[in-house]
C-alpha cells in the first residue's frame, strides 16, 4: 500500500523503515529539512542497531522516501500515521499540540479517501477528537477513518521488537478500517489484538505504568537488601522465575529514564487525577524513581565525606540505557548537574553519546585523575572490563547498574 508517515522521530522513523522493508511504499514527512537531507542519504538521526542499514536498503529499492512536503507526502497515501511528540506539559499531562497540528494538515491536504493511524502515546479520548478536528477542516468531501495504533518498542531493540514483539494493539470503531491497518502487518508473525480505540489508548499508558512500577519496585527492594545484606540479583532471579511475576524489568539500578515511561508515568498520573480516580501506587512509582537518582548522588557525598569540591569524578555511561544514544530524562544528566553544582570535575565517557562538555575520547581519558568512578549505564563494554588492570590507581567505584553485583562503593 502507499503510507505516508509524520514525523521521523523514534517510533515514526522505525515504523516507516519497518512497512517499507514490508514492501509498502513509505514516504515520511518532517518539517526538519536538514534531518530529512541526511535521512534521504540513508543516515539515521538515531542510534538504533541496524536502522542505518535498513534505510539505505530501502531508499535504494524506492520504497522508502522522505520529504518536507505535506502535498507529496499524502497524494497517494492511502494510509497516514501520527507519529509526532507528546510531549509532558507544566501539570503532567500530554502536550497534543503536534498531534492536532498533524491532523490538521492532513484534513486540509489530503483529497481522497484515506485512514489516519494514530501511532503516538496519546490519552483516552484523543483518536475521538482526532476524528473531529478532521471533519471540521477537511477541505474535500471524503471519507476519514481513525485508527488507533500504538507503539510498543524497546529502544536499542526497536527493530527486533517490530519484527518479533508480543503484539500488535489496533484500535478502530470501524471493522473495515481495522481490517486494512492489520492488513499492513500480515508479514509478521506477531499476535494482533482488536479493541475499540479507548481501549487501544489505555493499553499503551497502563502498560509503561506498570512497568515502571516493576522498575522502582525491586530498586526499592534492592535498598532494603544492601541494608541487610541480601544479594538482591539472587532475589530477582527469585521472583521471576515466578511466571506470575517474570524476570524482565527487575533490573535494579538508578531508575527508569528516556521519552516514555516518565512522561507516560505523569500522563496516566494526571488522567487518574482530572477523574477523581487516583492512582496511588504511580504516584509513589515517580516518587520512589526521582529518590533512586538522589540516594545515588547521596553515596557519592558520603565518599567524600560531604564535600566533593574540587574532585574528579568519572562516569561511564551517559544514554539512559545501552543500545541508545537517547538522553531524555537520563539519570547521568541530573547526576552531572548536582556534581557540577557542589564543585565536581565530571569526566564522562559513553560509547555512543559524544556531544556533551563533559565527554572524554574514550574510557581511559574519562578515568584519567579521576577519584571515584561511577557506573551510570550497563553498555555491554562495561561489562566485559577487566577492572584489575583498568583501574590501577585503585579508585572507588560505585555501581549503579550492578555490572558488578552490587550498588555501593567497590575499592579495589
Amino acid at each position: 500500500m502507499n503510507i505516508a508517515v509524520i514525523g521521523t522521530g523514534y517510533v515514526g522513523l522505525v515504523t516507516g523503515a519497518v512497512l517499507a522493508s514490508m514492501n509498502h511504499c513509505v514516504t515520511c514527512l518532517d518539517i526538519d529539512k536538514e534531518k530529512i537531507d541526511l535521512l534521504n542519504q540513508g543516515i539515521s538521526p538515531i542510534y538504533e542497531p541496524g536502522m542505518d542499514e535498513l534505510l539505505r536498503t530501502h531508499i535504494q529499492k524506492g520504497m522508502l522516501l522522505f520529504t518536507v512536503d505535506k502535498e507529496e507526502a499524502f497524494r497517494h497515501a492511502e494510509v497516514v500515521f501520527v507519529a509526532v511528540g507528546t510531549p509532558q506539559s507544566e501539570k503532567g499531562a500530554a502536550d497534543l499540540q503536534y498531534v492536532e497540528q498533524a491532523v490538521k494538515d492532513i484534513a486540509m491536504t489530503i483529497d481522497h479517501d484515506a485512514i489516519i493511524v494514530v501511532k503516538s502515546t496519546v490519552p483516552v479520548g484523543t483518536n475521538d477528537r482526532v476524528e473531529e478536528i478532521v471533519n471540521v477542516h477537511k477541505r474535500f468531501d471524503i471519507k476519514v477513518q481513525v485508527v488507533s495504533n500504538p507503539e510498543f518498542l524497546r529502544e536499542g531493540f526497536a527493530l527486533h521488537d517490530s519484527y518479533h514483539g508480543d503484539r500488535i494493539v489496533i484500535g478502530a470503531e470501524s471493522e473495515e478500517a481495522g481490517n486494512t491497518v492489520q492488513s499492513l502487518f500480515s508479514g509478521l508473525n506477531v499476535p494482533v489484538l482488536r479493541t475499540n480505540r479507548r481501549s487501544a489508548e489505555m493499553i499503551k499508558y497502563a502498560s509503561n505504568a506498570f512497568l515502571a512500577v516493576k522498575i522502582s519496585y525491586i530498586n526499592e527492594i534492592a535498598n532494603l537488601c544492601e541494608k541487610i545484606g541480601v544479594n538482591v540479583l539472587e532475589v530477582a532471579d527469585g521472583m521471576g522465575a515466578d511466571q506470575r511475576i517474570g524476570r524482565s524489568f527487575l533490573n535494579p539500578g538508578l531508575g527508569y529514564g528516556g521519552s516514555c515511561f516518565p512522561k507516560d508515568t505523569e500522563a496516566i498520573a494526571y488522567l487518574g487525577r482530572e477523574h477523581d480516580a487516583p492512582l496511588t501506587i504511580v504516584e509513589s512509582t515517580i516518587k520512589a524513581n526521582f529518590r533512586q537518582r538522589e540516594l545515588f548522588l547521596n553515596k557519592v557525598l558520603d565518599y567524600f565525606n560531604g564535600n566533593i569540591q574540587g574532585k574528579v569524578i568519572s562516569m561511564l555511561g551517559l544514554a539512559f540505557k545501552p543500545n541508545t544514544d537517547d538522553l531524555r530524562e537520563a539519570p547521568s544528566l541530573y547526576l552531572i548537574e548536582q556534581l557540577k553544582k557542589h564543585g565536581a570535575v565530571v569526566k564522562a565517557y559513553d560509547p555512543v553519546v559524544k556531544h556533551l562538555a563533559e565527554c572524554c575520547a574514550n574510557i581511559e581519558e574519562a578515568l584519567q585523575n579521576g577519584e571515584l568512578i561511577l557506573l551510570v549505564t550497563e553498555w555491554e563494554e562495561f561489562k566485559q572490563i577487566d577492572w584489575e588492570v583498568l583501574n590501577r590507581g585503585r579508585v572507588g567505584i560505585l555501581d549503579g547498574r550492578y555490572v558488578m553485583n552490587m550498588n555501593k562503593v567497590y575499592q579495589l
